[in-house]
This record gives C-alpha cells, structure tokens and sequence, in this order.
C-alpha cells in the first residue's frame, strides 16, 4: 500500500497518524490495503483555486476529494485517488467545533476518503450515514492507538 503525504501548506500536520488513520480506514471499508491513495495537505490560496476549478464555488475550503478507480470487487487493487486538506481552514472548524486541529484533520480525512469511495452527504439521510461512520471510524482507530 502506498499512501503518499505531501504537505506545501506550510502549517504543521500530523502526517504519521492519518497515514495511520487512513489505513485502518481502508481495512475498516474492506479496501485492499495495497490500493494508492494521495494525501496533500496545501495552503487557502491553492485550495480556493481548487475548489474553484473543480466545485465552481469561490473561497477556500476543508477538504476536496478526486477519486481516481474505484474497486470493482473487493480486494481489487487501484489508485484510489487524492485527498486535499486546508490545515489552515481546519484549525478554524476544529476552534468553532470545540476540539482540536488534530482531531479535526483526521475527520477530514476520512471524509475525503469516503468521498473516495462513493460517499455523499447531498441528502439529509446521506449526511447522516457518512457523517456517523467517519466518526465511528476516527473513534475506533483512536482506540487503537
């Protein structure tokens, strides 16, 4: 398994843990573990472009997802694709959220890891599902730990 972490954001991350994360994230959604997932961790100003040029929507963001191939049965191994997280955007959620920058990396993560892989949250039942399991799935990798 490859799980590649760049981080050009200039801003600290915890790079060893959502690679951790990531992982066990992958095992938890019964990915094969060799699949190749990118992680960038980029500044406001190239996530806005981003997220311009692929939402069509102005301003910075938390997290975009750019998935790649998706298994067609499991255990398929394939370039997943690429998680982009705002260290800077999340440390302001994390504050409004009352929890910390890291805990709320390691939520973005795994969101943009089930956008990845199918996930949505359009609809209210959609949020519901994808926002319990990447919780679920941050609180048991943490008890791992």
């Amino acid at each position: 398994m490859t799980i590649e972490v760049t981080n050009s954001s200039g801003e600290l991350v915890p790079s060893k843990q959502v690679t951790s994360l990531l992982t066990f994230a992958m095992h938890e959604l019964k990915l094969n573990t060799e699949c190749d997932l990118g992680l960038g961790f980029i500044d406001d100003d190239y996530m806005s472009e981003l997220h311009i040029k692929w939402m069509d929507e102005s301003g910075s963001t938390d997290v975009l997802s750019f998935p790649m191939d998706l298994p067609e049965n499991e255990g398929d191994v394939v370039i997943l694709g690429d998680i982009m997280i705002s260290p800077r955007f999340a440390a302001h959620q994390a504050k409004v959220a009352g929890h910390s920058t890291e805990h709320e990396i390691y939520i973005l993560a795994t969101h943009g890891l089930l956008h990845i892989v199918g996930y949505d949250h359009a609809e209210p039942e959609e949020e519901r599902i994808m926002f319990d399991l990447q919780e679920q799935i941050v609180k048991n990798w943490k008890q791992t730990q």
